[in-house]
């Protein structure tokens, strides 16, 4: 076991890069060696972070230093790939890529990346060189399906889903202004959304003959941070036996959490769990699921992964207080 990883971030000024620099700042086993930002280079990370004041010296580089261990490529979709093409990275060092670049089996260069949902391939993850960390919707419903597809119970799937306006990235687009955001909701990729290729990939290893019959629509929310999804299902067990089910399924995952009662929100803001509520009527379950997009969707879930990749503990640099209010 390294007692010190040594890391580089790639694209540093976003909001996943802003919320990995928190996480790798505040972790006891782990050094930052340097954020990469063509656009802020030479410039302090708090005058783009500005929650950073006091916490490091830091500046945003445009230069990609060596000697890490391991890059988290915090880049736009269909940007690691170009990044990794064009930069000359030793095949020693370790990629996670928070990006849909590798999410679906390809390659890069010689680079095999395996899927990095540690509740499905944590002995994958921890032989793994490089990571394709999920994608926040496809966190949220993998992680409400899991159980099932293992049981092979899985049918055809109803789910709906609701995101803050940080799932949008921090470039301003038309629906992520204040006036159009505030007091709104809105439908988007209706039924088309690139998440579910990857969720079908999943539930596919656990129960082959499900035919990737997931009807999802998501939905813009008028908050900032946070995934809800709820997904139904048709089965003919009772609740008690399924709360059960998904209890054996996740009694080994600190992060992934079956409650007994209903859940909000809230609960898994700011923190890298995924809630679970489940609701029956008739032979109609609802599973409910929970997590905070930035963090067990994006940011958290990729530390999560590099605490697996170099034999640190699983929740290390991961116990983090939630909002409740």
């Amino acid at each position: 076991m390294k007692t010190k990883v040594k890391v580089g971030v790639i694209g540093g000024a976003g909001y996943t890069g802003g919320e990995t620099i928190r996480l790798l700042l505040n972790h006891s086993q782990v050094e930052l060696s340097f954020v990469h930002s063509r656009s802020h280079a030479g410039k302090v990370l708090n005058s783009v972070h500005s929650d950073l004041i006091g916490e490091t010296n830091l500046k945003f580089t445009d230069s990609v230093q060596q000697g890490v261990d391991v890059l988290f490529l915090c880049l736009g979709h269909g940007e690691s790939k170009k990044f990794l093409l064009t930069n000359d990275i030793d095949e020693s060092v370790s990629i996670i890529d928070l990006s849909h670049d590798f999410r679906l089996g390809d390659s890069v260069n010689g680079r095999v990346f395996v899927y990095g949902l540690p509740e499905t391939n944590k002995d994958l993850i921890k032989k793994a060189k490089n990571i394709a960390n999920p994608g926040c919707f496809a966190t949220a419903i993998q992680l409400g399906l899991l159980p099932l597809a293992k049981a092979g119970l899985l049918t055809e799937v109803h789910a709906t889903g609701i995101t803050g306006s940080t799932g949008a990235g921090q470039k301003l687009q038309d629906t992520t202004h204040f006036t159009w955001r505030a007091n709104n909701i809105s439908a988007y990729k209706t039924l088309t959304h690139q998440h579910i290729a990857e969720v079908n990939k999943t539930l596919q290893q656990f129960q082959s003959d499900f035919n990737g019959a997931i009807s999802f629509v998501p939905w813009r929310g008028d908050f900032t941070r946070g995934i809800f999804v709820s997904s139904i299902v048709g089965v003919s067990k009772s609740l008690d036996e399924i709360k059960s089910l998904f209890k054996d399924c996740y009694a080994h995952q600190p992060f992934t959490i079956v409650s007994d009662h209903g859940i909000d929100l809230k609960q898994a803001v700011n923190t890298n769990k995924c809630i679970i509520g489940l609701e029956m009527e008739g032979e109609k379950l609802v599973i409910h699921s929970a997590i905070d997009n930035l963090l067990k969707g994006a940011s958290g879930q990729a530390v999560q992964n590099m605490n697996l990749m170099f034999g640190l503990e699983e929740t290390a640099g991961l116990k983090l207080k939630g909002t409740a209010f």
